[in-house]
């Protein structure tokens, strides 16, 4: 798998390979699942299947499940503009960008959705990812008027211009974290959970190379306590994030069922067992 996460002798190679209103036009299965193609948010597009209701959830769950979604039957696009070879593999595509350097991959695209919460909750002290060697890199200090040196195995703190904490300095923040960054050091800075204990914002997550993560990015529940959740990805190269389909069920997908999973969730593009949950600490 080609990345571009890397230190001179200190770094490895680590990255992924890879309430609708009744006027709203729908579409369902003979199972009732319910797609809202006139959907702008996820909440919106993807009704839970029947005898399922949306969980209560903190503000960064609410944040997920209230992104706004490109139009239905949107292609992912590639960083470069060009489409996704695989268009077969998402329900639907966020409208965020993805930028124009090969950059927001996998585990990249999970650090956009916290990084972007916190940034917008103006939490900018709790906006921080280690390096694949463990830097610390925190946009706190960034913020403040310093940047990141890296030079062959060393990598440090510079002073560089006045604070400033503007979206376009997070944002040259946050290249600067993907391009150092990855599932390995991202995992490594997560805490494990379990997975009955699921919660929008967390993330499935295999560090390696290969290696890659995907965000439960909506659940809803039953009254059994059984689950259902949605999982948002980017691949290599870097791609618009997308909320995955379901391959192993078509008739509730994009839901997947924690009542059909024993021990691997199958994802278009990856496998993860249920020992993979990890969580943002806070």
């Amino acid at each position: 798998m080609i990345t571009r996460k890397y230190l001179v002798g200190l770094l490895f190679l680590l990255s992924c390979t890879g309430n609708p209103s009744s006027s709203q036009e729908t579409n369902t299965t003979e199972r009732g699942r319910v797609i809202h193609p006139a959907g702008t948010t996820i909440v919106e597009r993807f009704s839970p299947p029947p005898g399922y209701n949306r969980t209560e959830v903190d503000n960064f769950g609410n944040y997920l499940r209230t992104l706004p979604l490109h139009r239905h039957g949107y292609k992912v696009h590639l960083y470069n503009g060009e489409e996704k070879a695989n268009q077969n593999v998402h329900a639907a595509v966020l409208k965020i960008d993805v930028g124009d350097k090969d950059l927001q991959q996998c585990a990249d695209a999970v650090m956009r959705l916290r990084a972007e919460y916190l940034y917008q909750a103006g939490d900018f002290d709790k906006i921080s990812f280690n390096f694949t060697n463990g830097f610390p890199a925190s946009f706190a200090k960034w913020s403040s008027g310093n940047n990141i040196a890296v030079r062959e195995n060393d990598v440090s703190w510079q002073p560089s211009t006045a604070a400033n904490n503007t979206y376009n300095s997070f944002r040259q923040y946050l290249d600067m974290v993907f391009m150092y960054a990855g599932t390995l050091s991202l995992s490594r800075q997560m805490g494990k959970i379990s997975f009955a204990d699921m919660q929008p914002g967390d993330v499935l997550i295999q560090g390696g190379s290969p290696g890659h993560a995907v965000m439960v990015m909506d659940i809803a529940q039953n009254a059994k306590g059984e689950k259902m959740l949605l999982l948002a990805q980017s691949y290599m190269p870097a791609q618009e994030i997308h909320i995955l389909v379901n391959p192993d069920n078509a008739a509730i997908s994009p839901w997947y069922s924690t009542a059909e999973i024993n021990s691997v969730i199958h994802t278009p593009e990856w496998d993860f067992t249920v020992e993979d949950l990890k969580r943002f600490e806070e």
